[in-house]
């Protein structure tokens, strides 16, 4: 392809080791555990490290098969393009779209939950003020070159590791001190002594559907190969750190909770981490915990500018069209300034929207964006197992950065995400993120067909 072998239109390899690392740690680390920790905990009890650590193998699989299909072609702008050569053109499409609306609608509710977050220190602060600001200023660090963003987010997701790392190292103090809390004493057996499972098997099994949706954006490290200095030795490096520091991170802070609190002390409707530093002493424990999520939604919709912006040039690099073909160009930096634009006008309606619409929505639609996740991470592993078939013995023996346990890693993925996709059938909200889903697949799909159909026309008649 002309973009992978002319300078001209060639990704500026800027993003360094440290970068990539941080950023895939970073893009998993946010509201869902900071905030959402209390819910899962509540549903599930001390289980819910089962249902993490299962969910991080699979969340590994799919991280190596991607891993494998970087390196095959370190010039590819996206994983996009391993799905249209393996999968097809019209699967590679609606795999796109999906996957660019996906970050999208993400953007638009972490801008949004910005805005909330800022009223906790400013209460008369317009939303719109806060997701305009934080828009322009995330439009500006994308614009000027990949390193910018790359530091940006590797400060961003370093503010958050430091918050989860304090908390298990203050959890480990707790309980070698035998700490008196309000409800009992900092202690291993608070996670057995009141149950291992909170609501049995059921709600072990509910839990996943919050688990995997912590790890959405892992894969963002497939939108960073043509971007990466020397990504034959940094993205192999990246995919077997990242996901095992992740495990660590979130299995590691939940058993800190749970140590210090009994895991039925724990409310759901607020952050656990608040009520633990605020137990132990910490009066401004809020205003800390509020600063780590203002700084988890910027670190998400900085990662959603970055990651628009490229699934965007990837899917109009080829197109015919004079819009999509601006789109399609990168600027003097090598960067895809236009594609970055216009993905972040898009997001930028939010601030409209965040007026004009009901909070309702902004929630159905990003709960219909992360259950899209699913189909994007299938894609993904399937395309994996179609390029490994499409080798011959001696390609095989060959790769240096081999899938463990092919192909039968390959179907544990796919199966755990049946697996998911079936819980979410279970719980009113999700199943109706779920069907959302399958009618916005549904559309992508129906419209490519008829765009494949007028074209094949039109060739006729010319």
């Amino acid at each position: 392809m002309e973009k992978n072998t002319n300078n001209e239109n060639q990704m500026s390899r800027g993003l360094k080791s440290r970068h990539v690392q941080l950023m895939a740690l970073g893009g998993t680390i946010g509201t869902g555990l900071f905030l959402g920790a209390g819910q899962s905990i509540h549903l599930a009890g001390p289980s819910i490290i089962i249902a993490y650590v299962i969910a991080g193998v699979a969340c590994f699989f799919l991280m190596r098969a991607l891993g494998e299909l970087l390196l095959s072609n370190t010039n590819s702008v996206s994983f996009i393009e391993f799905i249209n050569k393996y999968l097809g053109e019209r699967t590679g499409f609606v795999a796109g779209w999906t996957y660019w609306f996906c970050w999208i609608a993400i953007a638009m509710a972490e801008v949004t939950a910005a805005g909330l977050y800022m009223k906790f220190w400013f209460p008369g602060l317009p939303q719109w003020v806060t997701a305009a600001f934080l828009i322009l200023i995330l439009f500006l660090l994308n614009s000027i070159t990949v390193s910018a963003f790359g530091e940006t987010e590797f400060w961003f997701a370093l503010i958050k590791v430091v918050a989860i790392v304090a908390l298990i190292i203050v959890g480990i103090i707790l309980v070698l001190m035998h700490y008196k809390t309000s409800v009992g004493y900092a202690q291993v057996s608070n996670l057995y002594s009141h149950g291992f499972f909170a609501h049995g098997a059921s709600g072990f099994v509910l839990s996943f559907q919050m688990v995997l949706f912590s790890f959405a954006g892992i894969e963002m490290i497939g939108m960073t190969a043509s971007e990466t200095q020397d990504p034959q030795k940094i993205i192999p490096k990246c995919i077997n750190e990242v996901p095992t520091r992740i495990i660590i991170f979130y299995v590691g802070s939940l058993l800190a909770l749970m140590c210090i609190f009994p895991w039925q002390y724990i409310s759901a409707n607020s952050s656990p981490f608040v009520q633990v530093f605020s137990n132990i002493g910490i009066k401004s424990a809020a205003a800390i915990i509020n600063f780590v999520v203002l700084t988890a939604a910027a670190s998400s919709c900085n990662s959603a500018i970055f990651t628009t912006g490229r699934m965007l040039f990837s899917l109009t690099d080829k197109s015919q069209n004079k819009f999509a073909k601006k789109l399609g160009t990168l600027s003097k930096r090598h960067i895809p300034a236009n594609a970055i634009l216009f993905s972040t006008i898009v997001i930028a309606i939010s601030v409209v929207l965040n007026i004009l619409m009901p909070e309702g929505v902004f929630e159905l639609v990003s709960s219909i964006a992360t259950t899209c996740f699913l189909f994007v991470w299938s894609l993904i592993v399937i395309t994996h197992y179609e390029y490994r078939r499409s080798l011959t013995p001696e390609q095989t023996s060959k790769l240096t950065f081999k899938m463990p346990w092919f192909p039968y890693s390959d179907f544990f993925v796919v199966g755990f995400m049946v697996f998911v996709a079936f819980v979410l059938i279970f719980k009113m909200q999700t199943l109706v993120a779920l069907i959302g889903s399958i009618i916005w697949l549904l559309i992508l799909y129906g419209f490519k067909v008829l765009s494949d159909k007028h074209k094949e026309r039109k060739e006729v008649d010319d």
